[in-house]
């Protein structure tokens, strides 16, 4: 891109597994920060030991732009250009024009007075569009699109875990504005962190825990009571389970474990990935038949750190987030949640999953 950012062309042959990346400049250089911009900054707190990102210039990032100026579709007017020259894509990369982590090499702005510790946030933030449709979802693609979605999210967990300081690459998708999305067209992001993020650890020390105590993967003993109890599958196909936790905090939030032991999507067989595929695609299917809109929803994917260390014991899963809890009404994060940590749930796991499950499309 003209001001150092990088952007990859992912064209597909044949075969989704088999795509042409091009990239330009060099993948994984990354951009500086540009000039008069100030540096994102992580902060320590230390009554709760975790970092926050200040991150300021990201107010004036593009908020809800009509169609016609979408900065995602491919640019039809070289005179009002868009964040991606050409138009001959299945699938497009890109670093985040405003970003919460960037290439920081050279800032000098870490302090540490003992209580207060403050660093550049370093690593990388991305952008991944879906397609050139502006009018699309995961939903409306078809399952091979979803599974080319798959393969450029195993792409870019490989390429970024591989960048020096990156120890964690969470892939999210934020759909819809009640779930603060600034940008309409069909994409998700990628932040490469230089940490691993706090619900990750958790879920990294629970399941070190669970195989100490038991010798099993902790996701499998899961995985294994829903099968058994079958209550809570919305849907299901030879890879992959998707369910409605026992646990759930939202009303249709919804699991998705692959039936294989496995670490992170780098680790997943071709037809695996093709069934996760599948499993995406029919899990947000439901959701937009569910009350007959387009769902609002997070959606997010947990999987292998990149730090190096021993993380065998962890189980690769999708978690998805809508805040409906009826037709007309949203759950809020309020007193409870926000300021003592517990969910409040005011739906029933069970009746809910009922719900989704009978829902188009069926499992295998």
């Amino acid at each position: 891109m003209a001001d150092g950012r990088y952007l990859i062309y992912y064209r597909f042959g044949d075969e989704p597994g088999a795509a042409d990346g091009q990239q330009s400049p060099r993948q994984g250089e990354g951009a500086r920060r540009r000039d008069g911009e100030p540096v994102p900054q992580m902060r320590w707190n230390p009554v709760l030991r975790q970092w926050i990102v200040v991150a300021a210039h990201r107010q004036g990032r593009t908020f809800l732009p009509a169609a016609e100026n979408c900065p995602l579709c491919p640019t039809r007017d070289p005179r009002h250009p868009t964040e991606i020259p050409e138009a001959d894509f299945d699938l497009v990369a890109f670093e985040n024009r405003f970003p919460s982590f960037v290439d920081t090499a050279g800032s000098s702005v870490t302090a540490d007075d003992g209580l207060y510790d403050s660093r550049p946030a370093q690593g990388r933030c991305e952008v991944i569009v879906y397609t050139p449709e502006h009018n699309s979802s995961l939903a409306q693609q078809d399952v091979s699109q979803v599974r080319k979605v798959v393969e450029v999210w195993a792409d870019r967990y490989r390429d970024l875990g591989a960048v020096e300081d990156v120890r964690y690459v969470f892939v999210f998708e934020n759909r819809g504005e009640e779930m603060g999305v600034t940008l309409h067209h069909p994409h998700c992001q990628i932040y490469a962190f230089p940490f691993i993020p706090p619900v990750v650890e958790r879920e990294l020390a629970s399941s070190r825990a669970h195989r100490e105590r038991t010798g099993e993967c902790l996701f499998c003993h899961i995985l294994e009571r829903e099968v058994a109890g079958a209550t809570r599958i919305v849907f299901q196909n030879r890879a992959f389970v998707a369910f409605v936790p026992f646990y759930a905090r939202w009303p249709y939030e919804v699991h998705v474990y692959p039936r294989r032991h496995t670490p992170s999507l780098e680790e997943m067989d071709a037809w695996e990935r093709e069934e996760l595929a599948r499993a995406i695609k029919a899990v947000a299917m439901k959701y937009d038949g569910l009350f007959g809109f387009p769902l609002p929803y997070v959606m997010v994917m947990h999987q292998r750190p990149t730090d190096g260390g021993d993380h065998d014991h962890y189980h690769f899963h999708v978690e998805f987030y809508p805040p409906n809890r009826t037709r007309d009404r949203l759950k809020y994060l309020a007193g409870v949640e926000l300021g003592a940590g517990v969910f409040l749930n005011d739906t029933q796991p069970e009746e809910k999953a009922k719900e989704l499950r009978e829902l188009m499309p069926d499992g295998e």
